[in-house]
């Protein structure tokens, strides 16, 4: 699938910061081609303190329309002529579309009625409905809005933290002028009345990859209270949350519905266009392959191993996009790694490790080329993560090695001080374990170049 571009190609895109592991230009390139509209979509990254430039940028360069993601849902309204009526309730839009009069643009948010589309699809109303919704984090709020705008009956909103629940329904209660989202400490889910059947929506993080055995409720008595469950985690496309609700009777609606839909709409109103049901189901069976097919290779390994080297030759030979967790991190934090450590402490940096695999799990990265920090493989949970990301590649180098390339490197804060010999030697021993637990293949660097071993992981993977 490829867009012909010339010179009435339409330019349409994603601000976000990160965004460079986004889904959206896979959804939007492909509508545009099942559509027939001479159109193309690409990412955007925007730091925050470029927000205000770049909207006003849109019409400089002729960008037709954009989505916006985080961290600029909420931020992006100040510099917008109109906003819709519901995104304005919920304090969030994620895309602009050019005014009426040519003046500016309007924001929309297009994962709510997203969300209403996906439910419409199957039928599923919030009129005189009884809704649980299970977190009171970044989806949970607008969903609560979704409830009180489309006449939902009752909403029980369920968090650990019970102060956030209580805070979400009295901003929503507030908001519409009636007492109909009551907060609860999830632990007494069981107090809900359990003489009827809710609508029930799963916005916390639990059962995301590589976590996909666990849901934020496992007793089977509350699944059987469920008429239709929608869970806005879409990997796994079929969640822990809602094989135990299928189980119990009832439909299961996946996230993923959730992310093509609000792309649809945001098509639909950059084009004055109607995607059909089938243009839709096209779309969605792609997503649902583009997340079950990696297509990744990770590679792991001491600092000196050659992981830099290698995940180039491996990228020009595979044509994979090369990423490196370290120059993500450095990217986020503004400073460089040395900093982090100083400023923060290690247990920090590793904590910005494991948020920096999960993220790329949760943003459908494929087709890439992952170099990933020496001592990120250590902890257990990364290990997993890595697992359900691609193809580990643990490249073994010796402890001599290892020396000769690290002499005189200054940008390693735990190899600081004098002694460099023992300490490879000493943390080498101590990781090996952690690298061949991790890794799908080991192959060995010594005496290779980087352009042998990218041909030898290309053979082995095969």
């Amino acid at each position: 699938m490829g867009n012909y571009t010339d010179g009435n190609t339409k330019t349409c895109g994603l601000f976000g910061y990160p965004v460079k592991h986004t889904m959206s230009p896979f959804i939007h390139n492909m509508l545009a081609e099942l559509s027939g509209i001479n159109m193309v979509y690409v990412p955007f990254e925007v730091e925050p303190k470029n927000l205000g430039d770049a909207v006003k940028g849109i019409d400089a360069v002729g960008i037709q329309g954009v989505n916006v993601t985080i961290p600029h849902k909420s931020e992006v309204i100040k510099y917008l002529a109109e906003v819709d009526e519901l995104a304005g309730k919920i304090g969030a839009v994620n895309t602009l579309v050019k005014t009426k009069d040519g003046n500016g643009f309007k924001g929309y948010n297009t994962d709510m009625t997203g969300i209403l589309r996906s439910l419409k699809k199957s039928g599923v109303t919030f009129k005189d409905a009884s809704v649980i919704i299970l977190g009171a984090g970044g989806v949970s709020r607008p969903v609560a809005y979704l409830c009180a705008d489309g006449g939902a009956k009752e909403v029980f909103i369920l968090n650990r933290t019970y102060q956030r629940a209580v805070d979400v329904a009295e901003e929503v209660n507030s908001s519409f002028g009636r007492e109909l989202v009551k907060p609860m400490d999830i632990a007494d889910y069981k107090n809900i009345p359990s003489d009827r059947k809710y609508l029930v929506f799963q916005c916390t993080s639990v059962g995301l990859y590589p976590a996909s055995e666990e849901a934020v409720i496992m007793d089977e008595n509350f699944y059987k209270l469920i008429d239709t469950a929608f869970d806005a985690v879409y990997r796994p496309v079929k969640t822990k949350f809602l094989r135990l609700a299928q189980e119990n009777g009832a439909k299961a609606l996946s996230g993923l519905e959730m992310l093509l839909f609000q792309a649809v709409d945001a098509f639909e109103l950059w084009n004055n266009v109607k995607i059909s049901d089938e243009q839709s189901d096209i779309v969605y069976k792609a997503l649902e392959r583009k997340i079950s097919d990696k297509g990744n290779i990770i590679l792991t390994g001491f600092m000196g191993c050659g992981k830099s080297t290698v995940s180039k030759a491996l990228s020009t030979k595979t044509g994979a996009m090369l990423l490196d967790t370290d120059d993500m991190i450095v990217e986020k934090n503004g400073c460089s790694i040395n900093e982090i450590f100083a400023n923060k402490g290690e247990n920090a940096f590793r904590d910005m490790e494991t948020d920096c695999i999960k993220n790329l799990i949760n943003e459908g990265c494929n087709n890439s080329v992952v170099a990933v920090g020496g001592g990120l493989p250590v902890r257990f949970e990364n290990r997993e993560f890595l697992k359900n990301l691609g193809k580990v590649v643990y490249l073994k180098t010796s402890v001599s090695e290892a020396y000769k390339r690290l002499e005189g490197d200054t940008t390693r804060p735990l190899l600081k001080g004098d002694d460099l010999i023992n300490k490879i030697r000493n943390m080498l021993s101590d990781r090996e374990m952690f690298y061949i637990d991790g890794a799908d293949i080991t192959v060995i660097t010594d005496g290779k170049t980087p352009e042998e071993i990218a041909d030898e992981i290309i053979r082995r993977l095969k």
